[in-house]
């Protein structure tokens, strides 16, 4: 109940946008920050552009704090231009009306259809753990994009390219705070330059859910990768994030860009940066609208902690990113840590 009633405060701070502005407004921004962290405990929200200003040990500060204490956090001017967040959200709206006839039709609606059909007829009945109330597709720079609205395609590569920058950035940083050389994270993802990233777009949304008491949004995960970047509906809610055994939103913030930590940056960091449970809750009202970035590794990269002499032994073992995707991929909503078991061995070596 408390972490609903705070987003109903949050929204009412946050109806204003957040955006790279004049002095004053500058300031009015701050105050908007500060006014989110003093009503309640909230996902940390960071001016990126002070990264580059007198602010900058504070800001590296709060960067550490999101990576360390939360998995989680939110960048405010960012340097993404707000033109182009509202061609995003336009043409991804537009995408779901044209595959919104076909959600009505998918399995979980069904499913959905089914139970309450059931309730009606008087059987007990139970709620669905194997599947999600989400349409999602994909975009990677290899598969099929679609062409409809016509300015799908244009907008979004415009949009990856930016938010592949600002990873890279935030990767720097992360760098930075975790006493590595600079460009340590993009070298161990990229196998020293010699493969590009595995970058990813999952474009998603959750329509409204007549018994959201019954499914589930998004079932709670951490994510197989890097660093993620998610730009998320500005209205309506649902993210959730896992802290000190309590459910937080992940409240909406008009243009800000959420920033978490995958488990690759887990074992990188050695444990320092955890990667940090979330999920997505259903909701009667509003489509929400969720377009998450994922900064991976390479398939071919080798990932293991990054310790230095002197430093606490290695708490992760070495694997190939491509082998632990393959285990991921079945074990997507499970505990994290047998996963890092099924990796340590070569494959070679198992019989």
């Amino acid at each position: 109940m408390a972490a609903h009633r705070s987003a109903h405060h949050l929204h009412l701070v946050t109806s204003t946008r957040l955006r790279r502005a004049p002095e004053s407004e500058s300031l009015n921004s701050s105050l908007q920050i500060t006014l989110l962290l003093i009503i309640t405990m909230v996902v940390p929200v960071i001016d990126f552009s002070k990264l580059d200003g007198a602010e900058r040990a504070e800001t590296m500060a709060q960067i550490a704090d999101g990576c360390e204490n939360w998995g989680f956090f939110q960048l405010v001017n960012h340097g993404i231009p707000l033109e182009l967040l509202d061609r995003v959200k336009k043409v991804c709206s537009e995408s779901y009306r044209l595959r919104e006839a076909a959600f009505r039709q998918s399995e979980p609606v069904q499913t959905l259809e089914a139970l309450v059909e059931a309730e009606r007829r008087g059987e007990a009945v139970a709620p669905v753990d194997d599947m999600d109330w989400e349409d999602i597709f994909y975009l990677h720079d290899d598969n099929t994009w679609p062409s409809d609205p016509p300015a799908f395609k244009e907008t979004m590569r415009e949009y990856r390219a930016e938010l592949k920058k600002l990873a890279e950035r935030v990767m720097e940083a992360m760098d930075e705070n975790l006493g590595f050389d600079k460009g340590r994270m993009k070298a161990a993802f990229t196998c020293d330059g010699i493969h590009a990233p595995t970058f990813g777009t999952k474009v998603s949304h959750y329509p409204p859910c007549p018994r959201p008491d019954l499914v589930t949004g998004l079932r709670a995960h951490t994510d197989a990768g890097g660093v993620i970047l998610l730009f998320q509906d500005d209205k309506v809610g649902g993210l959730e994030v896992l802290k000190d055994g309590e459910w937080l939103d992940v409240q909406p913030l008009a243009d800000a860009i959420v920033v978490n930590t995958g488990d690759q940056v887990e074992v990188l960091s050695n444990g320092r940066y955890r990667s940090a449970w979330h999920r997505v809750l259903p909701m009667r009202n509003g489509n929400r609208r969720s377009i998450a970035s994922f900064y991976n590794p390479a398939f071919e990269a080798a990932i293991s902690p990054a310790v230095a002499e002197g430093d606490a032994a290695a708490s992760y073992p070495e694997f190939v990113f491509g082998d632990y995707m393959d285990v991921y991929s079945k074990h997507k909503f499970e505990a994290k840590e047998p996963r890092f078991e099924a990796v340590k061995a070569p494959k070679t070596d198992q019989a």
